[in-house]
């Protein structure tokens, strides 16, 4: 009986990933790309902040450095719940503010308020970005190219801004890679939606306006509009030209943390969104709702990949034969060792980072892709639910320099640009 729970429940286990690999091929798969288009997209920049003032700056310095019309968009910083000077270090680089109103317990409550405020004045999208971001000085202007091509929600390529600090911010980095790469191009790619990964994408104000403005939740913010997109009908798009550059922790305890929050939100939204999306699928035969079903479940589907050698173990105990179990899996983690070596090795060289820094990462990148097992069991038997701070390893700015005067910032790394119309194909102007 143990032998025939164990055989069928490997089986779906490899049905599923299967899938994923199918889906993965499509990374591959020549496409024509976006065609360039004269900056038309009037955009909003949203910047949600709780005790950012130590980074925020750097952000708000790489939204000025567009390469994009400055009459075509504004920044905003939502600060909530600050202890600190977020606030008046958003204003003296350059930001709107938008206080919230009601309770913020969590991201997508500020992004709630500032779309309901917004949503009404004569913006065409919203960008959606992190307080320790920067933003590349192309990102509006191939958002801008997106969305005048028909695309309604976009995101944009992850990076990690300080992949060589210590192997799990490189980490973060290879997985950003892994997953703009084989989830999100690869889906793209084949007519399913890219995933939203909480930072650095477009929404068209035609996508709020259906669902009556930005309403998640959950602490998995992004996911849970993720699943709205795709039963609304939405297509998300990768745009890989438009980059985002993250700050990743250097903590392996602070990396555990925010990633346990990630599980904890990604359950939840599973829970809550799965019967929909069965439903769609069914009924309408939606390829985009029957994937993002299979996306949103990973995390149990993980857990359930315990089971299998489990069940062998006690079958093994039975009848004597434990000791060659454990040779023989002995061996296949080896492989399995060697083979997410391999990888984290092609993710480097794809991702640009090929510094010989990036060794350690390549060989701890087992450890960092195995924790995410324990984390998904933990948040399977208690969600964690609150919104932690995640301590900076970089303070880019002192506080008590900065707020003195504008001239205290360190200038972005980008140089400033001028947009020029001949750059760009000549159309009609925006009426």
């Amino acid at each position: 009986m143990l032998d025939l729970l164990a055989s069928i429940l490997g089986l779906c286990l490899k049905a599923y990933s299967a899938y994923f690999v199918v889906i993965a091929a499509f990374a591959f798969r020549r496409n024509k790309g976006i065609q360039r288009h004269t900056p038309q997209t009037r955009f909003a920049c949203l910047i949600a902040a709780r005790n950012e003032e130590d980074v925020i700056g750097k952000l708000i310095h790489s939204l000025r450095a567009q390469n994009y019309p400055d009459d075509l968009y504004d920044i905003f910083v939502i600060p909530n719940n600050c202890t600190d000077q977020t606030e008046k270090a958003a204003r003296i680089a350059g930001a709107k503010i938008l206080h919230c109103m009601g309770r913020v317990t969590k991201k997508g409550d500020a992004l709630h308020e500032a779309i309901a405020c917004l949503l009404p004045q004569d913006y065409d999208a919203f960008c959606v970005f992190d307080a320790d971001n920067i933003v590349h000085e192309d990102f509006l202007a191939r958002m801008n190219d997106a969305l005048s091509s028909g695309v309604r929600i976009a995101r944009g390529a992850m990076k990690v801004k300080n992949p060589y600090d210590s192997w799990i911010s490189g980490c973060y980095g290879l997985y950003f890679t892994l997953m703009d790469l084989f989830f999100n191009r690869a889906r793209t790619n084949c007519g399913l939606s890219a995933r939203l990964n909480g930072t650095g994408f477009a929404v068209h104000r035609e996508v709020l306006e259906k669902m009556g403005g930005w309403n998640t939740d959950t602490i998995a913010e992004d996911a849970e509009f993720y699943t709205f997109c795709v039963l609304h009908g939405y297509q998300i798009c990768f745009i890989p030209e438009a980059i985002t550059f993250d700050e990743a922790t250097n903590s392996f305890a602070v990396s555990l943390t925010q990633r346990m929050r990630w599980c904890s939100g990604i359950m939840d939204v599973s829970q809550r969104k799965t019967p929909e999306l069965l439903s769609a699928s069914v009924r309408t035969g939606g390829r985009r709702a029957w994937d993002t079903f299979m996306m949103i479940n990973g995390s149990f589907v993980q857990v359930a990949s315990i089971f299998p050698p489990l069940l062998s173990s006690f079958k093994a105990a039975d009848n004597g034969s434990f000791l060659p179990l454990c040779a023989s899996f002995g061996v296949g983690l080896v492989f399995s060792c060697l083979g997410c070596i391999l990888l984290a090795a092609a993710l480097a060289w794809i991702g640009g980072y090929r510094d010989r820094k990036i060794l350690k990462t390549v060989l701890c990148y087992p450890l960092f892709m195995s924790s995410w097992l324990p984390l998904n069991v933990i948040s399977l038997l208690h969600r964690t639910k609150d919104w932690k701070v995640i301590p900076h390893g970089q303070k880019n700015v002192r506080t008590r320099d900065l707020l003195l005067q504008e001239s205290n910032y360190p200038q972005h790394n980008y140089p400033q640009r001028t947009y020029k119309k001949s750059d760009y194909p000549q159309k009609a102007e925006r009426s």
